[in-house]
């Protein structure tokens, strides 16, 4: 279990994650923390969730004693179902994403390199049941965005000159979101955008080991 430290982080980040959803967005949540983002869909926007074990139109997670074990996510984990909600095969929901039809993929993320190349699927040496659909999702959705916490849980930087994980995809991520800070890649570089409040771009440049721009427009995350 996430310490209380872990939870407000991870709360920090998809609430932040959440703001980057527009109405009529077709959105496919990763498994582990990007799930949480469906309990933040900003008021007055409707987005469509999709699930790639064949479900469309995903809501939050169901209350206590509520649950449904029909209803899942790829993450194994019980959802709710919206109104209009609609069930097919893996072999279809694999054509949406394939077929470009996914406007917004929100992952999490192992490592992410300053040219937006993700590594999230695997650490040599320990045992992993497969990649699931990040492969497809990072290739084929119109955006990527990654959210994750900024460092190791021993301080090391996640935001690295060049991935040394196993890779995802190469060049595929728009926007990473931590708990310190929204970067945008760009062609010229990492691009610090937004710092989280009480931080400076001199806190995170100093978690961070990819070399980051400072936006002209520096903004502090409001969520």
């Amino acid at each position: 279990m996430p310490s209380e430290i872990d939870a407000k982080k991870r709360e920090r980040i998809v609430r932040r994650a959440a703001l980057e959803l527009r109405d009529g967005f077709y959105v496919n949540l990763g498994i582990g923390m990007p799930t949480l983002v469906a309990n933040h869909v900003p008021p007055g926007i409707e987005v469509i969730l999709q699930s790639e074990n064949g479900m469309l139109g995903v809501g939050p997670y169901p209350f206590p004693g509520e649950e449904n074990p029909d209803l899942i996510n790829a993450g194994k984990e019980t959802v709710t179902e919206l109104p209009g909600s609609a069930y097919f095969s893996s072999a279809e929901s694999f054509a949406m994403i394939r077929g470009g039809h996914i406007n917004l993929s929100i992952l999490g993320a192992m490592e992410v390199d300053e040219e937006g190349t993700l590594a999230n699927w695997m650490v040599p040496g320990k045992v992993i049941k497969g990649m699931g659909g990040a492969m497809d999702l990072v290739a084929s959705a119109r955006r990527v965005i990654v959210t994750m916490e900024h460092t190791t849980r021993t301080g090391a930087p996640k935001i690295l000159h060049r991935c040394t994980l196993p890779i995802t995809g190469l060049r595929v991520v728009d926007t990473i979101i931590t708990e310190m800070a929204v970067i945008t890649v760009t062609p010229a570089g990492l691009r610090l955008d937004e710092v989280a409040p009480g931080l400076t771009p001199d806190d995170v440049q100093q978690a961070t080991e990819a070399r980051l721009l400072i936006s002209d427009n520096l903004q502090t995350i409001t969520i």
